[in-house]
């Protein structure tokens, strides 16, 4: 667990620029680079031995793994055998002849990563999802291409030059996948050098390439996994049709036949579009979709409970003077009504008492306090075991242990 004066978040990720200046500025917009001259500075995260750990001694299958060559194909049958196991010695060597080895999905395995994704996942709503890259010196893995997603590249060892070029697509969907025989990377509009400790965030449909220097590189992508309004708009045309069976109706039979008359299919349709946008409880079903989203956010983001068997053994020596904090990584909802405060986390809901609501909050919301310092009308008593209730669903860790 990061102590909470190190742990990740948008602003030490891209230090010194704001929260406020990148999602003003930059977020879906352009290209940011930030150069630090600190090259330890992304160390806590990854390194070139982690790598080395990852392929040698976790079970990690094709496609998982993967090596690219800008230069040659390089099929999955060149380094794996049987079930798609990686061969490592092979690994190695098309990584010595110029080849790029992909981990995707490290923040599955490797907890420093999980805890970075969490909590940047608490800051956008959205979830992350982490590939390494490592690149021989002097080559090139993937050719010019773009995102269907935001990524934000994290230089970790050596270093790397960068290509942007232009914007075929604007803002891509999933399934607008770059096409090199239909989509334009238009000319170089920035060209810039990654070294250890600097990062760059690349908006989805920029179209990029990367080549090494004369040293090996390391870089992490953090790929946002956004909701769009395209996303929520689905969501919000599905409610209606689940309240409203005209939504339901079959198309006019025949429709696929030459000579067709779409007429009325079109005043059908123009109907169902007023019928959505002229809801009388439009605020209501509007929070309704909302909600789908950060159920879906929640559903896909376990709380982070390394260490909790220590957490419980200690729970009698707890003390409303004890230093605590809210787990990093703990996606939650707090919800109330008239009789309970309810925290939802992770497919669970967890009631304490409606009294208790400013102080459950309030220790959601901070790295570090005491029971002591929660807010309310609870006696010491009543603090102390909300804590120790939070301690035990996971919730809230002791800093002491």
């Amino acid at each position: 667990m990061f102590p909470p004066e190190a742990r990740p978040s948008l602003e030490w990720l891209i230090h010194p620029v704001s929260r406020e200046t990148f999602f003003e500025s930059y977020w879906e917009k352009q290209t940011l680079v930030v150069k630090r001259n600190q090259p330890d500075y992304f160390k806590s995260l990854f390194s070139l031995d982690e790598v080395d750990r990852v392929l040698t001694t976790l079970d990690r299958r094709y496609p998982d793994i993967t090596l690219k060559n800008a230069s040659r194909e390089i099929k999955s049958d060149d380094y794996t055998v049987d079930d798609d196991a990686l061969d490592v010695a092979k690994v190695y060597q098309l990584f010595n002849e110029g080849s790029t080895i992909t981990l995707a999905f490290l923040d599955t395995v490797v907890p420093s990563l999980t805890s970075f994704c969490r909590a940047l996942e608490g800051e956008f709503s959205f979830p992350f999802q982490t590939n390494i890259y490592m690149t021989p010196p002097g080559a090139q893995g993937a050719k010019p291409h773009y995102d269907t997603h935001d990524v934000f590249v994290l230089q970790v060892a050596g270093s790397k030059k960068w290509n942007i070029y232009g914007t075929p697509v604007e803002l891509p969907l999933p399934s607008q996948d770059f096409d090199s025989a239909i989509h334009e990377q238009g000319a170089s509009i920035l060209e810039f050098q990654l070294d250890a400790g600097d990062v760059a965030y690349i908006p989805r449909g920029i179209v990029h390439d990367a080549r090494s220097t004369d040293v090996v590189s390391l870089h992490i992508t953090a790929g946002v996994l956004r909701y769009t309004w395209t996303d929520l708009l689905l969501e919000f045309v599905a409610g209606a049709a689940l309240r409203d069976p005209a939504f339901r109706k079959a198309l006019p039979p025949g429709f696929a036949r030459p000579g067709f008359d779409r007429t009325q299919a079109r005043e059908t349709l123009r109907g169902l579009l007023q019928k959505v946008s002229a809801r009388t409880d439009f605020d209501a079903a509007l929070d309704t979709s909302l909600d789908y989203f950060v159920d879906r956010l929640m559903s896909v983001s376990p709380p982070l409970l390394r260490g909790q068997m220590a957490q419980l053994a200690a729970l009698d020596v707890l003390t409303v003077d004890t230093a605590v904090g809210a787990r990093p990584g703990v996606i939650t909802r707090l919800q109330s009504n008239a009789e309970s405060a309810i925290v939802e986390c992770y497919g669970r809901k967890i009631t304490f008492p409606s009294h208790a609501h400013d102080a459950v909050q309030f220790a959601l919301n901070h790295a570090k306090f005491t029971a002591r310092d929660l807010p309310g009308d609870l006696d010491e008593a009543g603090k102390l075991a909300v804590v120790r209730r939070m301690v035990r669903e996971g919730l809230v860790a002791s800093l002491s242990i």
